[in-house]
């Protein structure tokens, strides 16, 4: 405001014999001086700061060396980890910055590997060292909307509760769902019952874990419709999936069994015998639309004598 031609910020109240520059609103009537300017673009400047409290991205080798610091063995799969989840936050940085409106997609990560060699603690420990919000289900409690259980959307209420309310920060979390090879389709028998644990929560998963903006519950617990709930953004979450994946060696074995001869046979063998294709994960029940979406399979091997005993130790 002006006061007998004397211009007063209309923030700090100070006069013009306090302050050397003021900028005028377009109508003329209010004032900003200098040192409130300063203010706000360090307010601006502190919401519009990097989600990584240490400013900067850790590298794949980085973030190698600090699982190595917790995990013992599964080195392969350390080092695919490490590389996913490098490629993922640098996209989510790139989305993030405003520069273009082209967004990339993300790719999530699927851990197979049996019960005890580490999924879960993998995932964990990439949450803490990212210093990322991270929240953590089971896929047995999942069920289809309309079906006593739980929905998918509980999953980002955990992520919600975990960031502390926070939309922004949980809107860049981790979301690590265990046993989702419990939800493998059933054989295809009309005579069954419909699967609402099965195939259903698969098909409810396809848009949350590919991206879009789901209307999420504040509280997991209870389904009643006139509880509060926001949206949340999920093209910039990270989903680990893990399981078991009890047969899948045996399907594996299947595909790779060939008429080669002699030492070929041998050296196949060992080529193909870690690898695992997306038609191996489709036959053991996942369906098509869902393999699609976790791009990157990680096999974790079972701990031997000498892991148990470097742990112990």
């Amino acid at each position: 405001m002006a006061k007998n031609n004397t211009m007063i910020c209309s923030f700090c109240g100070r006069s013009q014999p306090d302050v050397k520059k003021f900028i005028a609103s377009p109508t003329g009537d209010a004032f900003i001086c200098e040192d409130c300017i300063l203010v706000c673009g360090s307010i601006i400047k502190t919401d519009n700061k990097p989600f990584f409290k240490n400013k900067k991205l850790l590298t794949p080798k980085q973030i190698k060396q600090h699982l190595d610091d917790y995990i013992i063995g599964q080195e392969e799969a350390k080092k695919v980890l490490s590389v996913a989840v490098y490629n993922h936050y640098k996209k989510v940085e790139y989305n993030l910055s405003g520069h273009s409106s082209i967004k990339l997609d993300k790719s999530n990560i699927l851990l197979v590997g049996p019960t005890g060699s580490g999924k879960t603690l993998l995932a964990k420990t990439l949450a803490n060292i990212l210093e990322v919000p991270f929240a953590m289900c089971d896929a047995t409690t999942l069920t289809e909307a309309g079906y006593v259980g739980e929905d998918v959307e509980s999953v980002l209420s955990k992520l919600l509760q975990n960031s502390d309310g926070d939309i922004k920060k949980a809107q860049t979390g981790i979301v690590y769902i265990d046993e989702i090879d419990k939800i493998a389709k059933k054989a295809q028998n009309k005579q069954l019952p419909k699967d609402p644990s099965g195939e259903g929560v698969q098909q409810a998963l396809l848009k949350i874990i590919e991206g879009t903006v789901a209307t999420v519950p504040v509280q997991s617990n209870g389904k009643s419709p006139y509880q509060e709930s926001v949206s949340v953004d999920t093209n910039n979450i990270l989903f680990i999936c893990g399981g078991a994946f009890v047969g899948l060696d045996d399907i594996v074995a299947e595909r790779d069994k060939n008429h080669e001869l002699g030492f070929f046979k041998k050296q196949s063998e060992a080529l193909t015998q870690n690898v695992i294709m997306p038609q191996d994960l489709i036959k053991f029940g996942l369906i098509p639309e869902f393999v699609g979406r976790i791009p990157i399979v990680s096999k974790l091997e079972k701990l031997t004598n000498k892991n148990l005993v470097d742990i112990l130790t």
